[in-house]
């Protein structure tokens, strides 16, 4: 946790955290004859109590929902992404209540929370051809459902991409397909999260600008929100590695988006360089942004509420060690 300058006022006592800590000082209200060094302790406490954030991984379903829940706990999970069905499938076999007592006995067992799931790469809601569009707005309400099911809190997807049509009609397919959407869904509770993509070819969503468009176009924006994702917003040009440039890339998003609808954090370092409209995901401070970028994200208390995931490349180190336990591990050690 970070460390935290004490200053006294006449009426509190200023508590400034030296570092991770970029929204501001807290106040600690005290009576008047509260001695420096009570206030101090006092200092001590509430830094204590400031929350961490959520961290998770995306875990495979392969085998049941339930192999999830005890491979994220076996990584140190506090929190779980998953897939609901095969994501490289247009269609699924249908969800039975078999699957749904497997997931909710998961879930309650193991206590990971929040848990979101990604939507298949297929989708393409911006796409300028009529039956592709169609077809994915029916794969979305069929994930959506089985999210709804079983509890999900969100569910993340690509905005898609507009294929030379343009950026603007682009966002208005986006808009008009989570509209057809919403409509599929009347009710359900789990939050559709458009994630910030890395600008590769015609993707739509590579900046703050347009996913603030597409979400002003939808009906139910309350439906809504946003998922950052690091590795993508580096190579889409935004470079968050100074504490300087961290402030203006979340006081720009703050301003064009709202730091309230951003629901997910993916924590992914980048094998590409700044602005390189690539898509590569790297472990936790091997590539291009390194450990200073995401000291920010995990010490910055607007976000402690955020669930943080990891969509790191699998596989085990030299010691055999899950490589999620690893980067996890690596972003906890950040935590000032």
């Amino acid at each position: 946790m970070a460390s935290a300058q004490v200053k006294a006022s006449p009426h509190f006592f200023d508590v400034t955290p030296t570092t991770g800590w970029p929204a501001g000082p807290v106040a600690v209200t005290y009576c008047g004859d509260t001695t420096y060094e009570q206030a101090a302790a006092n200092a001590q406490e509430v830094e204590m109590t400031m929350p961490t954030p959520a961290f998770g991984a995306h875990r495979s379903i392969a085998g049941g929902f339930e192999h999830a829940f005890t491979a994220g706990v076996g990584v140190g999970c506090d929190c779980l992404q998953i897939f609901v069905k095969n994501q490289r499938q247009w269609r699924a076999p249908q969800l039975c209540d078999r699957h749904v007592a497997a997931y909710k006995a998961g879930a309650r067992q193991t206590g990971l929370t929040p848990v979101l799931a990604h939507a298949s790469y297929l989708l393409n809601l911006a796409s300028p051809d009529t039956a592709t569009r169609r077809k994915s707005v029916h794969a979305m309400v069929d994930e959506l459902e089985r999210c709804e099911a079983l509890g999900v809190s969100a569910l993340i997807f690509h905005p898609g991409a507009h294929l030379g049509s343009g950026i603007k009609s682009g966002i208005k397919r986006v808009a008009r397909s989570l509209d057809q959407v919403h409509e599929r869904c009347p009710g359900y509770r789990t939050l559709i999260l458009l994630e910030t993509t890395a600008g590769q070819g015609t993707a739509v969503g590579h900046r703050f600008e347009q996913l603030a468009a597409i979400i002003d176009h939808v009906s139910a924006s309350g439906r809504l929100g946003v998922c950052l994702d690091t590795c993508h917003l580096f190579a889409a040009g935004y470079d968050f590695r100074k504490p300087e440039d961290y402030a203006a890339m979340v006081d720009e998003l703050g301003s064009v988006i709202g730091l309230s609808n951003v629901k997910c954090i993916h924590l992914n370092d980048s094998k590409r360089l700044l602005g390189s409209r690539v898509d590569r995901h790297e472990h936790i401070g091997k590539g291009k942004i390194g450990k200073r970028g995401f000291v920010h994200f995990v010490n910055d208390k607007r976000f402690a509420h955020v669930p943080m995931i990891i969509e790191t490349p699998k596989g085990k180190d030299g010691r055999g060690t899950d490589l999620d336990k690893v980067n996890l591990k690596r972003l906890r050690a950040l935590i000032r």
